[in-house]
């Protein structure tokens, strides 16, 4: 299967090993001076690890990959004491992996461990806020002060999750299930000035740029998992009238023809100077 999972550039890494305490799941170790991913299946791809490379040898990628199997990861961490199980639960809790999380519980409660012993202390684990799934509250439902700390008058935005580019959204995220998608080309949010207000009001977002990303396979992938995973109920593609950006049209045709479940798809088309050139369900 394809998923995301860690890639370590060995050109780079010194073997500083400060990425090791901070993969609980056991996925990494210094071999031959290097940090190695020894498993597939032990690295969740949510990369705890990254923040303390000193070096900036690690990434996140997505390639075809062992699926990660959270058991087999518990079955790893209990030997190694109280301290690594509650420093895993809280990555899975910090990135929003309610499944694994779940799962991890289970385990623990069917092999005789008391689940309160390990999820009452609250561990913190540095994660990138860019990449740390989380829902929002659309300001529009919250009182909006007229201006900022700048003095500009502020506007209500519609957004309920992040992050929200498209290699950076995790489909197991809860905001995405059974919700209603709109996949926006990057350009989209800056000519239309009702963007938040008449496109991504009671939606959640993903963007891509199917001219610069250069990801199709990827985000192909990416939406399947989204369809299947998330059950979502319809998806709209909002892009430029400009040639390139029928791609991303595309891109998610493609993955609903694919998908085992079937959503409905609509392509909203928006000219340079911000007007609805087209409208149209696919």
């Amino acid at each position: 299967m394809k998923r995301k999972i860690i890639k370590i550039n060995e050109d780079i890494c010194n073997g500083c090993a400060l990425c090791i305490p901070d993969c609980p799941e056991g996925a990494l170790q210094i071999i031959d001076g290097k940090a190695r991913l020894v498993s597939d299946l032990f690295c969740d791809g949510l990369g705890a690890c990254i923040g303390h490379c000193p070096e900036g040898a690690i990434e996140v990628e997505e390639r075809e990959a062992e699926p990660y199997d959270e058991r087999k990861v518990m079955a790893n961490i209990v030997s190694k004491g109280a301290a690594t199980i509650k420093a895993h639960l809280a990555h899975l809790k910090n990135h929003n992996a309610q499944d694994f999380y779940n799962t991890a519980l289970e385990y623990l409660e069917e092999n005789g461990y008391r689940k309160s012993d390990y999820i009452n202390e609250e561990v913190k684990i540095n994660v990138c806020p860019g990449t740390l799934s989380r829902s929002l509250k659309p300001l529009s439902d919250v009182s909006v002060p007229a201006s900022g700390a700048s003095g500009v008058e502020e506007q209500p935005s519609e957004l309920i999750n992040w992050p929200v580019q498209m290699h950076l959204v995790n489909p197991d995220s809860p905001h995405f299930r059974k919700s209603d998608l709109l996949i926006a080309a990057d350009c989209t949010a800056f000519v239309a000035g009702n963007f938040h207000s008449s496109f991504l009001k009671g939606k959640t977002l993903v963007i891509a740029c199917p001219k610069l990303d250069n990801s199709s396979e990827i985000y192909t992938e990416k939406i399947i998992s989204l369809i299947e995973t998330a059950g979502l109920n319809t998806i709209t593609v909002l892009i430029m009238e400009v040639p390139c950006c029928m791609g991303l049209t595309a891109i998610v045709k493609n993955a609903a023809a694919k998908a085992s479940r079937k959503v409905p798809v609509k392509q909203i088309v928006v000219g340079i100077d911000g007007h609805v050139v087209s409208e149209n369900w696919l």
